[in-house]
């Protein structure tokens, strides 16, 4: 069986003291491959941090954008920086871009002109998207409409909407990405999402460090914690586990245009 977790930050400096040790406990948990993701506009930017570690591992990939929490920062620099590393050959996705409307740590408007400046990006050079959306379906909804028959498609990253919205999504052309959210107890929308998004249009990732899954919530997430998660998908989707990592195994790659 192999897993790939389509969206981690192990290069985040929490993972400094034991990176190594992570990387091969992932490995041994059946996670083939993983996606780390960049952003210039951190209050320490990581994109060389990123794209080293998956120039050092052939099985990372990278992806790079402006997060909504930082679309203020956007400028001709950030622009620049993300184009450049867009054309580096492990970056697979132009993200996490969207739009976050929870914890507003950039204006509304900045972070809808942001994620529209970055979609438009994506079109022009021809390359996938990874989207943040929290608390902001309806203005994703348009936007993504506006684009409609312009972008190469894309994964909504770490999804936690429900399932009425996902099919608007599917119908926009995306992936689906379920992380350790779909494991907790006051999640039910997550389980009929799970239950009900085509198995050829469905993923899985962890965000780790972030939202670890049941039974191992509190702690430091980490893509070999992923295992929990594909487990509940296969035990709400009633499907052998096999032909389900297959089936996302396949998904991933066809969505990051990497050889399976």
């Amino acid at each position: 069986m192999r897993l790939f977790d389509t969206h981690c930050h192990i290069a985040d400096p929490r993972f400094d003291e034991d990176r190594r040790d992570v990387i091969d406990r992932f490995r041994a948990a059946g996670v083939r491959r993983a996606l780390v993701v960049a952003d210039p506009r951190e209050e320490a930017p990581n994109e060389e941090r990123v794209f080293a570690l998956a120039d050092a591992h052939d099985f990372l990939y990278a992806a790079i954008g402006v997060h909504p929490h930082n679309a203020s920062g956007w400028d001709a620099d950030s622009e620049a920086t993300v184009r450049k590393y867009l054309a580096h050959p492990k970056c697979r996705l132009l993200g996490e871009i969207g739009l976050d409307y929870h914890y507003d740590l950039s204006p509304r408007d900045t972070q809808r002109r942001v994620f529209d400046i970055q979609l438009d990006l994506a079109h022009a050079l021809d390359i996938p998207v990874q989207l943040h959306i929290r608390e902001a379906h309806g203005d994703c909804m348009d936007i993504l409409r506006a684009h409609r028959g312009r972008l190469s498609g894309g994964i909504m990253h770490c999804y936690t909407g429900s399932w009425e919205a996902a099919k608007v999504y599917l119908d926009l052309g995306f992936y689906i990405s379920l992380s350790g959210a779909l494991t907790f107890k006051n999640a039910p929308k997550l389980r009929e999402v799970a239950q009900n998004t085509p198995a050829d249009r469905l993923l899985i990732e962890t965000d780790c460090p972030y939202m670890a899954p049941v039974p191992l919530r509190g702690r430091r997430n980490e893509p070999s914690f992923i295992v929990h998660t594909f487990d509940k998908l296969a035990e709400f989707r009633g499907e052998d586990p096999e032909a389900l990592s297959e089936r996302l195994w396949q998904n991933a790659c066809a969505v990051m245009r990497i050889e399976p």
